[in-house]
């Protein structure tokens, strides 16, 4: 079964938003079975819109829109859809009296004529109340296809998926199971967990692919098979993790379906009765902002210190000016001083701290660009490291991140 996705929309296409619509798309209908083809990006005009279909309906059973379904001129979705189908605009009664409830209920200004409008509907489709919006969603058929046209704003259109299309989808198709297993892996680069997997990898069974998915610091390895016995899918994945997991255990971290490291270490930090303070230079508060993104981090977490200003690491943590001088802001020692001082200030058992140079000028230290100290201070002992991550400023921080989130982890395990 092929299926291909369009997302209709010029800001798409200048790079004003970033297509999330597609990454949620593909996940849902992966996980009912259903594989995406192909991802395409058009502009809001009727010419590429029905070019596009005619281009996907040659090789897709079923072709997802999404956008250009507001009220405005330029959203031209619906009006090319219905010229393409040979079918006209009628007035939805259900769909005008949804829309005139809206109105009254949760927007302060006055319904007008054009939002009306958003209650005229192809006659020969199926229309999907958007809970959330006027814009409605709509399934035609033409012989074996399906075409679907959902809103482009993503909160409507995620609903619009999860309790309308994907029911649909699967009491009008009969699919395959497709089965992924992920594991997370920290600490060790693609390259040298490969070589570790060689005979692994060289003896697994034909059906299931491995895919190594690297992204600065930590590499997700993906299991992946397709059958009709969804049992049999995952007794056979099963098998080949049990196997594999003993070559990894040092670098081991969960299951992406499963947890997430953050979580992880929120478990552990709690099992353990242990908390957490940090002090971010380079790193400008992500670290903090990624551990307590999950419920339940303040159980553990007793607050973080963004001394960005090399002035701030004297004035807020009390790091000594005196050592700043003499071994510079981006050192080792001032690293493990800022771990010290914020796990005291916090009255916690770990603090953990960066200082590093990100670029793309030195600003108040001699260090190259790239160069970053992470720090760790317990009640026993203070570990610090010394990385080079290169000459890009986005990815020198979040590698940083990624390595002090992997530090922590190692010194819970």
């Amino acid at each position: 079964m092929k299926v291909e996705l369009v997302t209709i929309g010029d800001e798409i296409l200048i790079g004003q938003i970033v297509n999330t619509n597609a990454v949620f798309l593909a996940k849902a209908l992966n996980k009912i079975g259903i594989e995406i083809t192909q991802i395409t990006s058009i502009s809001d005009d009727k010419q590429a819109i029905t070019d596009t279909l005619d281009d996907t309906v040659s090789r897709a059973q079923v072709v997802i829109l999404t956008g250009g379904l507001g009220p405005t001129k330029d959203d031209l979705t619906k009006h090319t859809l219905c010229e393409y189908f040979n079918d006209t605009l009628t007035e939805n009664e259900e769909i005008l009296a949804h829309i005139e409830d809206i109105f009254a209920k949760y927007i302060t200004t006055p319904i007008t004529n054009e939002n009306r409008k958003q209650a005229l509907l192809p006659s020969k489709a199926r229309i999907f109340k958007n809970a959330h919006g006027t814009a409605s969603g709509m399934w035609f058929e033409r012989a074996e296809q399906v075409i679907i046209s959902l809103p482009g704003v993503p909160f409507e259109m995620k609903s619009l998926m999860t309790n309308k299309v994907i029911p649909a989808l699967q009491a009008h198709y009969t699919r395959p199971f497709i089965l992924h297993k992920t594991v997370l892996t920290y600490g060790l680069g693609e390259s040298m967990i490969a070589e570790r997997l060689i005979d692994w990898e060289n003896k697994l069974p034909q059906g299931i692919k491995l895919a190594y998915l690297p992204n600065l610091g930590r590499v997700r390895l993906r299991l992946s098979s397709k059958g009709e016995d969804e049992a049999l899918l995952e007794k056979r994945v099963n098998n080949q993790i049990d196997k594999l997991l003993p070559l990894i255990k040092d670098i081991f971290v969960g299951f992406e379906e499963e947890t997430s490291l953050e979580i992880q270490l929120q478990k552990r930090f709690i099992a353990q009765g242990k908390t957490l303070a940090i002090a971010e230079s380079c790193t400008g508060g992500l670290i903090a902002s990624r551990l307590t993104k999950n419920a339940g981090s303040s159980a553990y977490f007793k607050g973080a210190a963004v001394t960005y200003h090399t002035q701030s690491k004297v004035d807020v943590l009390g790091v000594s000016h005196s050592l700043i001088d003499t071994h510079s802001v981006v050192s080792e020692p001032v690293a493990a001083s800022m771990a010290e001082q914020v796990r005291k200030k916090f009255n916690a058992t770990m603090g953990v701290a960066t200082t590093g140079n990100a670029g793309p000028t030195k600003g108040d230290s001699d260090a190259e660009i790239g160069t970053v100290y992470i720090a760790i201070s317990t009640e026993n002992e203070i570990v610090t490291e010394k990385f080079i991550f290169g000459i890009h400023r986005e990815r020198v921080v979040e590698k940083a991140v990624n390595k002090a989130l992997e530090m922590i982890y190692k010194q819970l395990r």
